[in-house]
């Protein structure tokens, strides 16, 4: 006799607030604590829920990376960059519009995530599943960018004779959390400034050209 399964959309509902809050509180602890530094009765106390729920949430390898990706786009998974309903929104506009809000994503994005980014890589260096869980995301992230890259191409942005491979590489560099971190968090630059210079360094070594 089979067992029927029954499903509550409140309950649905109320279990997806419950792991955002999950989410959003691992993000903050593993941004200020590290990932050796923050526990799962850490994480339960930030969320205000109970340890059990944490634990039902995940293994902590699983969250950080989970907490990387909500604050990164706003969900969590790994369908590409470009699938989420903020990149895909930017993706649409004209590319006079889209350029400048592109730049803004990351600027905000990379002001989101620095600190859950650079737990996580050095996680990586001594957690095995956190490594691999980076490798992949690393392997991503690059697919990500070469397909801004080729977005770009496709609506004759690209000048100069920088082959798609090298202005890859250059955009993967210009928008890393770790650049965000140097520039604003050791160096004192406001997000503005930051910002700003994103845009006019990816317009100069990855367009060939000037942003809009």
């Amino acid at each position: 006799m089979s067992t029927r399964q029954y499903s509550s959309p409140v309950r649905d509902e109320a279990s997806a607030r419950t792991r955002r809050r999950i989410l959003t509180a691992a993000s903050t602890l593993f941004a200020r604590d590290g990932y050796q530094g923050t526990t799962m009765a850490a994480i339960a106390r930030e969320a205000g829920v109970s340890v059990q729920s944490v634990h039902l949430a995940g293994p902590k390898s699983a969250l950080l990376m989970a907490a990387f990706e909500i604050a990164l786009a706003g969900d969590e998974g790994t369908h590409p960059l470009s699938e989420r309903p903020a990149v895909a929104a930017i993706m649409e506009l004209p590319p006079a519009e889209a350029l400048p809000a592109y730049v803004r994503f990351l600027a905000e994005a990379n002001a989101r995530t620095a600190g859950v980014h650079h737990a996580l890589y050095v996680a990586a260096e001594t957690d095995e599943t956190v490594a691999r869980l980076v490798a992949d995301l690393d392997r991503r992230r690059h697919a990500d960018i070469r397909r801004a890259v080729d977005w770009c191409a496709a609506h004759g942005l690209l000048r100069g004779d920088a082959d798609a491979r090298e202005r890859t590489e250059v955009l993967t560099f210009l928008v890393s959390p770790d650049t965000y971190r140097f520039f604003v968090r050791q160096r004192g630059w406001t997000d503005a400034q930051y910002e700003r210079w994103l845009g006019e360094a990816i317009a100069r070594l990855v367009l060939g050209g000037e942003i809009a």
